[in-house]
């Protein structure tokens, strides 16, 4: 089976490398020969969707299956046009995307289903978060602490021409769940726990049967189904939320492949969302069970003589990555390193039976690299607010 992947950037890394393991053939299309999945894809084009739709059309003709590796809007219309021309399977639903884009509408929407959501401005009082609406990721988020820090956040959203949403800034453990949506009914799969770092941004993923209790484990199961039911979902959408000491707040949805929680998913359980994805694109099931094992999956940057944790964003600047197995004594690494070079970067994943194997795993793997590569200093940075 050929996987087309339109945007060879992170979320196309994340889809090359599940498609991979799913023993399908990659075809990631591009606008730039040197995005980053495509030295882990099996064939690849350099393409504008948008500019080039009958050569487009063209190529995905002969895949299988296409998903959008993206979230260029342009992008993502010209596509959802381009696949309505040609009997190829679409693994996205514009209609929900468009809707998980907007926080302001998607939080309507769950304010009326009863899903739990952070209090809204101005009865949360400080702190308080200010995000922009329509953003993804860290892109515009501040934590404000009172008026001054509250209008130089707005400023910044203001200058990103998006609208704010501000709300109760909601402490404890940072969760997501992703769910497959057929239009009429849903299934959630597994809970990680997503960890930042200093800017916010997602340093690791944690994948274990004890992150969230069995009564908070089925509340969020059914939080993410009640929600892709309500919105009709056809896709797969993750659901982010915190788990505060008044229990679960689900802070957004997005209904497009995630990075970086679904490598996590299947190193631990076993379970291959993009294959469960198109299986229910192609009105099947896989019939794949969660083994219950652990996992750990985060970003690193080596620079000036140290190793340290990084976000997503920094790993994205990764070159020319590769898979490679043991490294430097972990399971596995997404990385461009070289020996000899002082610049590099890994996404490492380790795997075991228990939390403490997988603790034991992520000890020798900076060790490792901490010996043989000569380094100073390993540091690993949280955010100020937690």
């Amino acid at each position: 089976m050929r996987i087309g992947i339109v945007g060879g950037a992170l979320q196309g890394m994340e889809s090359v490398y599940l498609s991979k393991k799913a023993g399908y053939e990659t075809l990631v299309l591009d606008r730039k020969s040197s995005a980053p999945a495509v030295s882990l894809s099996d064939l690849h084009e350099t393409v504008d969707v948008v500019k080039e739709v009958v050569r487009t059309k063209k190529i995905l003709s002969d895949c299988d299956a296409v998903i959008p590796a993206c979230e260029e809007l342009d992008a993502l219309m010209s596509l959802d046009s381009i696949m309505k021309e040609i009997e190829v399977p679409f693994l996205f639903d514009i209609e929900s995307y468009l809707l998980s884009c907007s926080k302001e509408r998607s939080n309507e929407v769950m304010s009326k289903i009863g899903v739990p959501i952070p209090a809204p401005w101005p009865e949360c009082g400080f702190p308080a978060i200010v995000k922009p609406s329509s953003q993804s990721g860290s892109i515009g988020v501040s934590a404000v602490n009172n008026k001054v820090e509250m209008e130089k956040a707005l400023d910044k959203i203001s200058k990103l021409d998006d609208v704010p949403i501000v709300q109760e800034f909601v402490s404890g453990k940072s969760v997501s769940i992703e769910v497959i949506g057929n239009g009429k009914s849903s299934r959630s799969y597994v809970t990680t726990e997503v960890v930042l770092n200093d800017n916010y941004d997602c340093k690791m993923v944690v994948c274990e049967p004890s992150i969230l209790s069995k009564e908070d484990e089925a509340l969020f199961i059914d939080i993410g189904e009640n929600i892709a039911d309500k919105i009709g979902l056809k896709a797969l959408m993750d659901v982010e939320a915190i788990l505060t000491k008044k229990g679960l707040r689900v802070l957004e949805i997005d209904a497009r492949i995630p990075s970086q929680t679904p490598a996590a998913v299947y190193a631990a359980t076993g379970i291959n969302l993009m294959e469960e994805f198109v299986a229910s694109a192609l009105g099947k099931t896989t019939g794949k069970t969660n083994n219950g094992h652990c996992s750990v999956y985060e970003h690193y940057v080596v620079e000036n003589d140290n190793l340290i944790t990084c976000g997503e964003k920094v790993f994205g600047h990764v070159k020319d990555p590769r898979i490679e197995e043991r490294f430097f004594g972990a399971d596995e690494a997404i990385t461009d390193y070289l020996p000899g070079e002082h610049t590099w970067r890994a996404t490492v994943i380790n795997s075991g039976r228990t939390p403490s194997e997988v603790l034991e795993k992520r000890k020798r793997f900076i060790q490792n690299v901490m010996n043989e590569c000569g380094l100073d200093e390993y540091i690993d940075k949280s955010p100020g607010m937690i």
